[in-house]
């Protein structure tokens, strides 16, 4: 296609892509009685602010965020290292049983997660971490996909490096962390990317594992904006709103080192 025309192409498609997000933007900048009356349109008449004020108002809405930040931040950094070094374990070092290990690995991917959480609330009840943040963190702190997606890439990565790091007297860690690491980049920013999107956006797990609402996450709270008979869709589009601002920061910060790192992960 001329260039012209792949343009045309990509910006329909972002324009579909954007449409969710235009259309959630104007509800949560749309008065709650012209949403009754006159329905929702992708252009108001009347602009206001009340459904951001109102939320804030009604809830511990800055509290929740905090929490919600707060639980992503530590399960993305512990969920980064651990499949790293799984990942580099797996692709780089000779030991009985590792093509074993990467099989079950894998095969937990066609397992939903609907499937273990009985097992798994179990496990973290017999831990005693029921209603705490722990509960919600540990339990990602490890994924198969990121585990895969370090294994493929570091399957790629020169062996040659290795042994120039070796030579010049670097441990095995030494050269990972020294060697590996610095060339890792593209990988780190698809895993944060990843593992902060998943448990920004996870509602099902932290309902089931916090109890005290104080202790609640965004994606929860916004539970709270509907009931049984009525909804309120300007505070409930203004708090989805909020909770996408941390998602898109990440990705313009990350967005040419995501795109490297899945080329480069063998996900095309």
């Amino acid at each position: 296609m001329s260039r012209p025309v792949r343009f045309l192409v990509c910006l329909v498609v972002a324009a579909i892509f954007a449409l969710p997000l235009v259309a959630m933007l104007v509800v949560s900048f749309t008065p709650r009685e012209m949403l009754f009356e006159d329905g929702a349109s992708l252009w108001s008449s009347d602009w206001t602010t009340a459904n951001y004020t109102g939320l804030f108002d009604r809830f511990p809405v800055g509290r929740w965020f905090r929490n919600a930040l707060l639980v992503a931040v530590i399960t993305t950094v512990l969920s980064v290292c651990v499949n790293l070094l799984a990942g580099f374990a797996l692709a780089k070092l000779r030991f009985r049983g590792r093509s074993l290990v990467l099989g079950v690995v894998l095969a937990t991917l066609v397992v939903p997660g609907q499937a273990i959480m009985i097992p798994q609330f179990e496990l973290v009840a017999g831990l005693d971490l029921i209603g705490l943040f722990w509960a919600v963190i540990l339990p990602s702190a490890a994924t198969a996909l990121g585990v895969f997606l370090a294994r493929q890439f570091f399957v790629s990565f020169p062996d040659e490096l290795l042994e120039a790091a070796r030579v010049d007297g670097c441990s095995t860690a030494g050269a990972f962390f020294r060697v590996v690491l610095r060339n890792a980049r593209p990988l780190i920013a698809v895993m944060v990317l990843i593992a902060f999107m998943t448990q920004w956006n996870d509602f099902l797990w932290p309902l089931i594992t916090l109890r005290d609402p104080d202790l609640y996450t965004l994606p929860i709270a916004l539970r709270f904006l509907q009931n049984q008979y009525d909804a309120d869709y300007g505070g409930v589009m203004a708090g989805a709103l909020l909770s996408c601002v941390p998602l898109l920061v990440l990705f313009v910060l990350l967005q040419r080192q995501f795109v490297a790192g899945l080329t480069r992960s063998g996900i095309k």
